[in-house]
């Protein structure tokens, strides 16, 4: 009796871990394009995909990479464009001091046809850096990283890295921490890309790591839950999935070192 009840346990701890390797995902590249620079992320929309550095923007067509509209900063004020998102025409940019102390922020507004800037919204002095921002389900989200290198302000390290939430108005309603384990992988530097996917998880990447980490909001308590850990072919830095593609999950990233956005497909 006891050695059909090993047998029958064994059998179906065997069936259990080959169910969680055949359901274990990975980011299968399926395309890229070398370009003149890539330095901290890529947004996508239907037609184009956009290249964000520290303070210039360039456009390019999904087709072949080839660049339609170009745009920089001439004005000295902007220090460290971090990622961005398309929403309708508009391409939302967030802006952060880093690595200055202490740490401001703010959403840099660009119209996606021309690259013109047309608008800014200010967070002044804020608890953590901006490096990434999405539009979900009526609300803004919004990433603020802190750092466990050079870069810590106030004695704080990457423990202290949120994500917030806010209305439409810009009015902080909730926040949350990043758990421990995630924490771990981005150190010693933070979130550096995040976006709601189509399944209704977070989608987030650190500063380097060719990982993505997908978390989801809590039933309860403060702090994000980790979900699962996909391998990516890009490194990290802020990336963007890609709406417009329907029954699979596209997303753009980077590897800066080589200046290349990496087009894969997530299985």
């Amino acid at each position: 009796m006891c050695v059909h009840w090993l047998q029958t346990s064994v059998a179906l701890l065997l069936v259990l871990v080959s169910s969680s390797i055949s359901k274990a995902q990975k980011a299968t590249e399926i395309r890229r394009f070398q370009l003149a620079q890539v330095q901290q992320g890529v947004a996508v929309d239907q037609t184009h995909f956009y290249v964000i550095n520290n303070h210039s923007l360039t456009k390019h067509s999904k087709s072949d990479g080839k660049q339609v509209a170009a745009w920089n900063d001439t004005t000295g004020l902007l220090k460290h464009m971090n990622s961005g998102v398309v929403i309708g025409q508009k391409l939302y940019c967030t802006h952060s001091n880093y690595p200055d102390v202490p740490m401001a922020s703010s959403i840099e507004i660009f119209d996606t046809r021309t690259l013109r800037h047309i608008g800014s919204h200010s967070f002044g002095l804020f608890p953590g850096s901006m490096t990434w921002a999405d539009f979900h389900d009526g609300y803004w989200w919004v990433a603020f990283a802190n750092y466990s290198n050079k870069s810590m302000a106030e004695g704080r390290d990457n423990r202290w890295t949120t994500l917030v939430k806010f209305n439409e108005n810009w009015q902080q309603l909730e926040a949350w921490a990043f758990p421990a384990t995630v924490l771990q992988a981005f150190a010693p530097y933070s979130t550096s890309g995040g976006t709601w996917g189509p399944d209704g998880l977070i989608y987030c990447t650190g500063h380097d790591k060719p990982e993505m980490y997908v978390l989801k909001l809590p039933e309860r308590g403060h702090t994000l839950q980790y979900v699962k850990t996909i391998p990516t072919v890009s490194e990290g830095q802020a990336f963007a999935i890609d709406r417009s593609v329907k029954n699979k999950q596209v997303f753009y990233g980077i590897t800066r070192n080589d200046n290349y956005v990496i087009v894969s497909v997530v299985e």
